[in-house]
């Protein structure tokens, strides 16, 4: 059996998972930005202390990258992301806040055409180093069953 299989009848609702926490630096938002996004609140020191956060904000897509990254330290040989839901930009993260995921387990359900397959919401948590949600969304995953819905095990 391969230990990296996580199938559809493995996942329930209300598992929760806490990632490890990763600081956010400036490098990671330079590079960021080197992908397009030059907007001044990221990159603008003085610029940025005339806005409401008084400092330099990371992206947000580079937040919800670094969420997704290390909520993904478990690679699974039968699931594969099927999208996201309900993303929201919550609180801005600044350099040097450090970030950590809690992934909970809200909802399963067969998938409308493939009865291989179940489809299985992660909601995602990310959580700064003073306990407040920064980042949320819905993670949407799609997972092989070991048994084919309306089949039996041999």
């Amino acid at each position: 059996m391969d230990t990296s299989a996580i199938y559809f009848e493995d996942f329930h609702v209300g598992d929760t998972h806490t990632t490890y926490s990763r600081t956010m630096t400036e490098t990671d938002i330079v590079l960021h930005a080197d992908l397009g996004d030059v907007f001044p609140h990221h990159m603008d020191a003085e610029f940025a202390k005339t806005t409401e956060f008084g400092q330099r904000i990371a992206h947000g897509a580079l937040t919800f990258s670094m969420a997704v990254g290390m909520k993904a330290n478990t690679i699974n040989t039968v699931g594969f992301s099927y999208g996201y839901d309900h993303l929201r930009f919550v609180k801005p993260v600044f350099i040097g806040d450090t970030i950590h995921v809690v992934v909970t387990i809200t909802e399963k359900r067969d998938h409308p055409k493939r009865k291989d397959m179940g489809i299985v919401v992660e909601h995602m948590d990310v959580i700064n180093q003073r306990g407040e949600v920064v980042l949320v969304c819905d993670h949407l995953t799609l997972n092989q069953r070991r048994v084919p819905l309306g089949e039996t095990e041999a």
